[in-house]
């Protein structure tokens, strides 16, 4: 009997095992294969249609166990068709979670919503509504308990909406908007009996441009149940954090406007849609422009607070400030129908701010402002602002006193006592029509800019939201007005210079794309003294009138020495070109009196630390020939050459890329006349020349005398082309390489005789051609027509006057010449040798 009944509690104790194997397996097997639901899909449609008073949507249901609940595929809100025809809510899986609880009062109660990769649109219409509005109305009127209540009711709960990864899009009625929140997590929850609460974390996009770092934006917040949705008690919390400015410019405009800079945000919203009070404050730290790199990074930081009604779309009791040093800025004020045709009134005040502050926003949106310029001194100005939909209207004026800038490179120190400005409207502009409202802009009153007790220059400008204009006018000397230049960040030239200048300028630009200031007008210079660094004499200009256009730069009625040469003429060049290689820089200038010796002098490299064909080099690494491209005319009524002196002189002249060019060089030499072209490559090591040219009529006794010795007389024409290289005359003689091809006219050698007593040889007519190479002429297919006879001429004659020539009359008669030019040789000539010495 105990056996039977020992066997039968065996057999129940395994039976149990075997059913709670068996449960287990087919809830294994139901968590895997996730059997279909689609009995229950209408109920849980009108479930979730109920609550959110839309249209629901489910493609197939799937049940969940584990937790209990259902998988739901193709999941859709519908839009009010007064909004959108667009689903306003779509996921493509979502898992609904059932309350346990409800099951035992016999309901399908859904506590918890998981969408994964959700998009959500909302709509905004033409009276201003959002397609949210009518559900969240309805969520806070219908009767539902909180999402986490403990105890059984009648009442359903709210479920807890949760979002992972997903979208939201915004729409004004049915055009989309390029912004998106991306990557959003979102959720939604009822948190009491009488309030809701919601959290948010995503990144704000545009889906027409391809855009990163616009930051996080977060929020927090709950409401209460109300009447209306304006009556809604709420309260919220904002932040967007890491949001870096050239970014968020293009998110907000479509254009990245250049600016640099981390911003964080943070807003607190407490009230009602109807009387909703704020307080937000927002910093920039590293505030600069997209190409100004900053040692020191600049933080900007603001606050404001005020209160703002959906009812009217007002903002009042505005009030913002934001600490500059030991000063303050302040906006106050309010607006109405901000989102139509807004009328506003605000004030705006800075009180104390400091000059230096000024300088170092201004070093962080300028280019080229000396790093060691300070500045003292304070600003104070007051400004209101009023709109309506006529136009708007600006009043108020400021002044910027005891200015003081000092610059620690140059040791200058520059004074304002009081900078007046103040809001006038601008001139009725032709471009603008009648009806509309004239413009505003900033008026600068006239000051005057010191340098210790001396009175630099008189100033007065204005501002408007084009751009801006800055008139300077006076007497001054050069290196005030170039210090003066380099404080407004004008980039200018460092030479060693002074002398006086009257200027009326205007300095203007626009404020759009960083564009930068061009200065216009004219500048009249008077005994100026410069030094350039490689040259070893000043350039002096007595005079000059200096005419700056929007697109050219001119120098006219220029009067300038170089050692003891004067030139006079023009000078002009493009602006904004950027370098000197793409600046054509053109030039007409004309001098009396210019002497070789002394350039040569002037420019001499042992007299210079570089060579003088690089004595305005900006670096060694790039000569500023080598970028240098100009054009020009050059001419001189007397050229002296060492022994020469020709007169007339003229050529065009272009320099490109360190190669010089002389084109029609033409002049009048010996009593003859020149033509030709001259061309120099000074980049090469050594520099190389090349010159051809055809000189026409010369006087040989002219030619004899720059020799300091009576040897030849007549007049000679000739064409020649050379070539030589080197860094002075003597590598440029033993270099040289060329070809002379002359015809010597009724001339004579006198200290040539053939024969005693036939006095000096007698040139009828001599043509030749002279072959240029180690220093020396090589005589070829000469030709010497004389009274008694032609002869064949042959041989070589050096640069250092030493002859070896030979003459041959047919078979009878030959002579050798040799000796120097001054002091020839004459000799017979054995027939024999000088048959072999002409045989080919």
């Amino acid at each position: 009997m105990e056996a039977h009944a020992k066997g039968g509690a065996v057999k129940l104790s395994r039976s149990k095992r075997g059913l709670l194997v068996a449960m287990c397996i087919v809830l294994v097997g139901l968590f895997l294969i996730r059997p279909g639901a689609d009995r229950l899909r209408w109920r849980i449609v009108r479930s979730i249609s109920s609550a959110v008073g839309r249209q629901v949507q489910v493609g197939y249901v799937s049940l969940r166990f584990l937790p209990p609940g259902f998988e739901l595929d193709n999941f859709s809100i519908h839009d009010d068709p007064a909004f959108s025809a667009e689903p306003m809510l779509r996921s493509d899986e979502v898992v609904a979670n059932l309350r346990v609880t409800s099951l035992l009062r016999g309901r399908l109660e859904i506590s918890r919503l998981e969408l994964t990769d959700p998009s959500l649109n909302l709509v905004r219409n033409s009276e201003g509504h959002w397609n949210v509005e009518s559900i969240l109305e309805r969520a806070s009127q219908t009767p539902v308990a909180p999402t986490g209540k403990t105890r059984s009711e009648s009442r359903p709960g709210f479920p807890y909406i949760e979002a992972d990864k997903g979208r939201i899009n915004f729409k004004i009625g049915p055009e989309k908007k390029a912004h998106a929140l991306t990557e959003a997590d979102f959720a939604l929850w009822q948190d009491s009996e009488n309030a809701w609460g919601m959290r948010l974390k995503a990144k704000p996009v545009r889906t027409d441009f391809n855009i990163t770092d616009t930051g996080t934006l977060r929020a927090n917040g709950t409401w209460q149940r109300a009447t209306s949705l304006r009556q809604t008690p709420l309260q919220f919390t904002m932040e967007w954090d890491q949001g870096q400015l050239g970014q968020l410019s293009k998110l907000w405009t479509g254009n990245d406007k250049g600016w640099r800079g981390t911003l964080t945000l943070d807003a607190t919203l407490e009230g009602s849609p109807a009387a909703l009070h704020f307080k937000t404050s927002a910093f920039v730290n590293d505030f600069r422009r997209y190409d100004l790199p900053t040692e020191t990074a600049l933080r900007l930081g603001a606050e404001c607070s005020g209160q703002y009604s959906s009812v009217d779309q007002s903002l009042s009791h505005l009030d913002c400030s934001a600490p500059v040093g030991d000063g303050l800025i302040t906006i106050v004020g309010g607006a109405d129908h901000i989102s139509e045709q807004a009328a506003y009134d605000l004030s705006l005040k800075l009180k104390d701010v400091p000059a230096s502050s000024v300088l170092a926003l201004a070093r962080r949106v300028k280019k080229n402002i000396p790093d060691d310029l300070n500045a003292e001194g304070k600003v104070n100005a007051g400004f209101n602002l009023k709109g309506a939909p006529s136009g708007t209207e600006w009043s108020g004026d400021g002044e910027a006193e005891e200015i003081k800038l000092t610059s620690g490179g140059d040791n200058s120190e520059m004074i304002v006592s009081s900078i007046p400005f103040s809001i006038s409207a601008e001139p009725q502009s032709s471009l603008r029509r009648k009806s509309e409202s004239p413009a505003t802009r900033m008026e600068i009153g006239k000051f005057d800019l010191l340098m210790g007790a001396e009175r630099v220059l008189t100033a007065r400008g204005w501002a408007s939201r084009e751009g801006y204009a800055l008139n300077l006018s006076g007497d001054t000397r050069v290196h005030k007005l170039l210090q003066v230049a380099r404080a407004a960040g004008i980039p200018v030239l460092h030479p060693t210079a002074d002398g006086q200048a009257k200027v009326e300028l205007q300095l203007a630009g626009g404020w759009s794309g960083f564009a930068a200031p061009v200065a216009t007008g004219e500048a009249q210079l008077r005994s100026i003294r410069a030094e350039i660094r490689g040259v070893n004499a000043p350039l002096q200009i007595a005079s000059a009138n200096i005419v700056l256009l929007p697109d050219q730069i001119r120098a006219q009625n220029l009067t300038a020495s170089f050692g003891t040469s004067t030139w006079k003429g023009s000078v002009q060049m493009p602006r904004g070109c950027g370098s000197p290689d793409s600046c054509l820089v053109q030039f007409d200038l004309h001098t009396d009196s210019v002497a070789a010796d002394e350039l040569a002098r002037l420019l001499d490299p042992r007299n210079a630390k570089r060579p003088w064909y690089r004595f305005l080099s900006a670096s060694p690494a790039k000569p500023y020939l080598a970028a240098l491209h100009a054009s020009g005319r050059l001419s001189a009524a007397h050229v002296d050459f060492r022994r020469l002196v020709a007169s007339k002189v003229s050529a065009n002249v272009a320099l490109e890329n360190g190669k010089l060019r002389l084109t029609e060089l033409r002049g009048t030499v010996l009593g003859g006349s020149h033509s030709g072209e001259w061309s120099a490559d000074f980049m090469s090591q050594p520099p190389a020349y090349h010159g051809s040219g055809i000189v026409d009529h010369t006087s040989m006794e002219q030619v004899a005398q720059a020799m300091h010795d009576g040897w030849i007389t007549g007049t000679v024409s000739a064409a020649y082309e050379v070539g030589a290289s080197g860094a002075n005359l003597q590598q440029m003689m033993t270099s040289a390489l060329g070809k002379l091809k002359v015809e010597i006219m009724d001339g004579s050698l006198p200290h040539i005789e053939l024969g005693s007593g036939d006095g000096p040889l007698r040139i009828h007519r001599l043509v030749a051609l002279l072959r240029l190479r180690d220093s020396s002429f090589d005589i070829e297919e000469g030709k010497l027509e004389t009274p008694s006879g032609i002869f064949q001429l042959s041989g070589t004659a050096s640069l250092g006057q030493a002859l070896n020539v030979k003459l041959v009359r047919d078979t009878r008669q030959g002579y050798t010449i040799t000796g120097t030019l001054p002091e020839p040789k004459v000799a017979p000539a054995v027939l024999s040798q000088t048959r072999a010495a002409l045989k080919p």
